[in-house]
């Protein structure tokens, strides 16, 4: 049964707190990954490497490093001189937020990239990302912009404010 009333807000101290959790989580999850990948590709299988490899070791190293960065930058919290925290940041667990999306990348590449040990071919999955992304683009922008009416077009007239108009001229005369 959901909670009843209004949601709690956070304080800064536990923003700061619950920022500094996830990112370190998100830093464990993207040194297993790769730990994995260069365990089993590039030691384990190192005379199997081929260019691809590595190639996939470096984008997902990039994915990695700008989804991070961007996280650690909405997180970035305010200090006074004196030490007192002034801003926790911008809070990384909040639902519906920018960082969400960020989480879901960086999972989503480490889940690829420790199952491209078995098979190269996992790395397709990665293209869920980008589709993922087109259809947030579609819908919170392209469509509606798309299916907005012309603001030139005249407003449909609802009848019941069609018929209280016509009462209030005939009022009138």
């Amino acid at each position: 049964m959901a909670p009843k009333g209004k949601v709690g807000t956070k304080g800064k101290k536990q923003i700061y707190e619950e920022n500094d959790a996830t990112m370190k989580f998100y830093t464990r999850v993207i040194l297993g990954a790769n730990a994995i990948y260069a365990g089993i590709n590039l030691l384990l299988f190192y005379n199997s490497s081929t260019f691809s490899t590595w190639l996939l070791l470096v984008f997902s190293l990039a994915v990695y490093a700008a989804s991070y960065r961007s996280m650690a930058a909405m997180a970035k919290p305010a200090f006074a001189e004196d030490g007192s925290l002034l801003d926790g940041g911008i809070d990384l667990n909040m639902e519906q937020g920018m960082a969400e999306h960020l989480k879901d990348v960086i999972l989503l590449t480490a889940i690829v990239q420790v199952l491209s040990t078995l098979s190269s071919y996992f790395w397709y999955i990665w293209l869920l990302a980008p589709a993922r992304a087109m259809q947030l683009l579609w819908v919170n922008f392209l469509g509606p912009w798309f299916s907005a009416s012309s603001p030139s077009a005249p407003e449909e007239v609802n009848e019941k404010k069609q018929r209280r108009q016509e009462r209030r001229q005939m009022k009138k005369f």
